[in-house]
């Protein structure tokens, strides 16, 4: 996952969790949490408890994350966020406690009816695994009238905004494809996307493995009876080197939109 990614999800992380944008750059977030994501974020729990206890006034924390030091021009200090951080997998597992599945629509005034055409939006995360790991975000958007499959769907609905409350005067159109129908077809996507990639980093790790089983061997070289630590210490380099591969949900929902 590139800065670019990071960046990109914390913006529609606190846009679909109500926390203000106070400012930003390609490379920075500055956000002023919610109550509810204070709770979930900060680990304050007695601060949480004497505010609830005594009625005094709130103060949820205010944050400023940098997605990419590199470059950042601007003076500005904060905490460095990236793919792999405690920090951003601590949002992931928020973003599914809270409801990684939504249903919203666009944000429309008209005096003419408008037409919406429903939408399966799923944002997946894939894992390469060996003694290194690779993890890359894709977000894939179905239209479940005609099945045409758009890449970069949320980057797509970046200028749009939406409500969870249907506007007044639209017509809804109802989907042929059955969202879970839509969901199978996404998910054939992100297989031929595992398959049509570059696997050099498996065969590289099983070399890697190679190198490592021969120190391991070359230690015992010459005893007969190899004691259990040998054993274990084997089991351990195929665990640490085995290539494999994971396919998670983030995050969800039907859109209705223009």
């Amino acid at each position: 996952m590139y800065p670019k990614q990071v960046h990109d999800f914390l913006l529609q992380f606190f846009k679909e969790n109500n926390c203000p944008i106070l400012s930003e750059s390609d490379h920075y977030v500055v956000v002023q949490l919610t109550e509810e994501m204070d709770k979930k974020l900060m680990n304050r729990p007695y601060y949480w408890q004497y505010v609830e206890a005594t009625g005094a006034e709130s103060s949820p924390m205010q944050l400023t994350f940098i997605t990419d030091k590199t470059k950042l021009q601007e003076d500005i200090k904060g905490e460095i966020i990236h793919f792999g951080s405690n920090r951003l997998n601590q949002m992931f597992r928020a973003a599914q406690e809270l409801g990684s599945f939504v249903h919203m629509y666009e944000k429309v005034v008209s005096d003419t009816q408008v037409i919406f055409t429903p939408w399966l939006g799923v944002n997946y995360k894939i894992t390469y695994y060996s003694d290194q790991t690779k993890e890359t975000l894709f977000s894939l958007g179905l239209n479940l009238m005609t099945g045409i499959v758009r890449e970069d769907f949320h980057d797509s609905m970046k200028e749009i905004s939406f409500d969870v409350a249907m506007p007044d005067n639209v017509f809804n159109l109802p989907y042929i494809i059955k969202p879970l129908r839509g969901l199978e077809r996404l998910d054939a996507v992100i297989d031929g996307v595992i398959t049509n990639d570059d696997h050099t980093w498996a065969e590289e790790a099983k070399e890697r493995w190679r190198k490592s089983l021969e120190v391991l061997e070359y230690f015992y070289e010459g005893v007969e009876e190899k004691p259990e630590c040998y054993e274990m210490e084997k089991k351990a380099l195929e665990e640490q080197y085995a290539a494999r591969v994971g396919i998670e949900i983030i995050s969800g929902g039907l859109f209705y939109m223009r």
